[in-house]
């Protein structure tokens, strides 16, 4: 008799266990009333009927097969359907639904309230639930309805930018001795009448201390003569002469065969490092424009070429590091006397110049040199891991698509500042550091990301990846890692070239 009501109980109720029911508040959207039409207005009775029928026979073929899962006590049957039909319940005002889950949610959180802590003076400490739950509260405070991020659970959060002099980043421990003994010979190596630039570029290949690297740099890239005498008067003439070259052709900006260069400059400064407040001060987008407007008149084959912007910045941070102590993500530039200001301006000129000397073809007609490393990365990937270059075949995804930008930008949109700075300590100690050991630096790059690269499974979210990289957190650590196996597959590769042959 038992069994019979039952069935007869599920005949008459549309909803079943196991049926799909919207969740509103919820981390999931609710359910589409187009597919599941449980969730649609009452529809007129004769389609009711049928679709309760229908649902009806469903559920008992369903009941059939799977009569383990339903045995419940005929006592409580009896009890719970009385002997009787059941009647369709009354309509519930929505008052009274939001009071009762109100009460609910307030009841709950009293279970789950956290103890009072007792500090060691013996004073009682509340938690924040517990402070919360003391003050006064209403129904309608109980009304207010709840933001999405109050649902959601916490998670830690991660700053934007990174300290830029906060090389360390990983959080290894510093080695106090070693680092003593680098500084002492970087000390030393300066501070000799004539500088050994190879026994420099050795040193400067694991990383330059803070305060030797603007000195460094300007040895490195060539831009100061290594004999010490020579260094002032140096730097005293080609820094007159970029104010010369500023006198002679940035007025030409306004005229209309420079007006798209000067537009094209004006519009791409502010979006270079967009994030740090230091790259949006009004005084320092004028430096950019300067430096680049200037290096494009002065290089008519290429001339300004979006992605350029980005490498001034790592020459003007360093050299502005020269004369602030403390970071200078938020530094006001306005504060360094004038001079100051203008020896930056022109030596980030000059060492960004010697950069592109290395690399003008990444920025010619058809951008030829960077069609050829796309094309070698293509290479290089296919021989060190079949698996990642069959992948991307798979699903069509081509390495133009996302190693363009690694070659225009020198990976500087993947990276944290930090990290491109001391990623180019080592590009300036390698002897194409900038135009050929790039090439090793972005296959290991792409491999480092091998795991999340192959649980990719169609092109949208290939290329989302590969664009959206989760490097903020970088360090020297994971720098070092990613040039230590970069310089394997240098030793592997470049000077074993028929390893590139199948």
């Amino acid at each position: 008799m038992a069994t019979d009501n039952r069935i007869q109980f599920w005949k008459r109720n549309v909803k079943v266990p196991g049926s799909l029911q919207p969740v509103y508040g919820a981390q999931h959207p609710p359910l589409d009333p187009r597919i599941h039409k449980t969730f649609l207005k009452e529809e007129p009775k004769t389609n009711t009927l049928s679709i309760k029928s229908k649902r009806a026979s469903s559920f008992l073929e369903f009941a059939q097969s799977t009569n383990d899962a339903w045995d419940i006590d005929d006592d409580e049957d009896e009890e719970f359907l009385g002997g009787h039909p059941p009647t369709p319940p009354p309509s519930l005002n929505t008052k009274v639904v939001v009071a009762t889950a109100a009460q609910a949610i307030h009841n709950y959180s009293k279970v789950r309230e956290k103890p009072e802590r007792v500090q060691a003076n013996g004073s009682v400490v509340k938690s924040n639930s517990a402070a919360q739950l003391s003050q006064p509260s209403d129904d309608s405070s109980f009304r207010k309805p709840l933001h999405k991020q109050q649902s959601l659970p916490l998670r830690p959060v991660i700053p934007l930018i990174a300290r830029i002099s906060d090389q360390n980043a990983s959080g290894a421990p510093p080695m106090a001795v070693r680092e003593k003994t680098r500084l002492e010979k970087f000390r030393q190596l300066l501070a000799s009448q004539n500088t050994d630039l190879e026994e420099l570029r050795r040193c400067s290949w694991s990383g330059v201390p803070r305060e030797f690297r603007p000195i460094t740099w300007r040895l490195l890239s060539g831009y100061l003569p290594a004999n010490m005498e020579r260094r002032e008067i140096v730097l005293k003439r080609k820094r007159d002469e970029y104010f010369g070259f500023i006198e002679q052709y940035y007025d030409s900006r306004n005229e209309e065969h420079h007006q798209d260069t000067y537009r094209q400059i004006h519009i791409d400064i502010p979006r270079t490092n967009p994030l740090i407040p230091l790259f949006q001060q009004a005084p320092v987008q004028e430096v950019f424009e300067r430096i680049l407007f200037i290096w494009a008149i002065r290089h008519p084959a290429s001339g300004y070429v979006q992605g350029i912007n980005d490498l001034v910045t790592p020459f003007f941070v360093v050299f502005l590091s020269e004369f602030v102590e403390e970071d200078v993500e938020n530094f006001d530039v306005t504060t360094l006397p004038q001079h100051v200001q203008r020896n930056i301006e022109a030596d980030s000129f000059w060492c960004m110049s010697k950069l592109l000397d290395g690399i003008q073809d990444n920025y010619t007609f058809a951008q030829p040199g960077i069609q050829t490393k796309v094309k070698a990365l293509e290479e290089l990937v296919s021989r060190i891991d079949e698996h990642v270059h069959n992948h991307f075949q798979k699903y069509e995804v081509e390495y133009l698509q996302f190693a363009f930008r690694w070659m225009n930008n020198l990976l500087m949109r993947e990276l944290p500042l930090r990290c491109t700075i001391r990623l180019w300590d080592t590009y300036q100690a390698e002897a194409e550091g900038f135009s050929h050991f790039h090439l090793y630096i972005c296959a290991a790059f792409l491999i480092k990301w091998r795991k999340e690269i192959l649980e990719a499974v169609d092109f949208q979210g290939l290329l989302l990846l590969l664009q959206n990289l989760p490097t903020i957190h970088w360090g020297n650590e994971e720098v070092g890692l990613l040039l230590a196996e970069a310089y394997r597959l240098k030793y592997m590769f470049a000077d074993a070239p028929s390893h590139y042959r199948r």
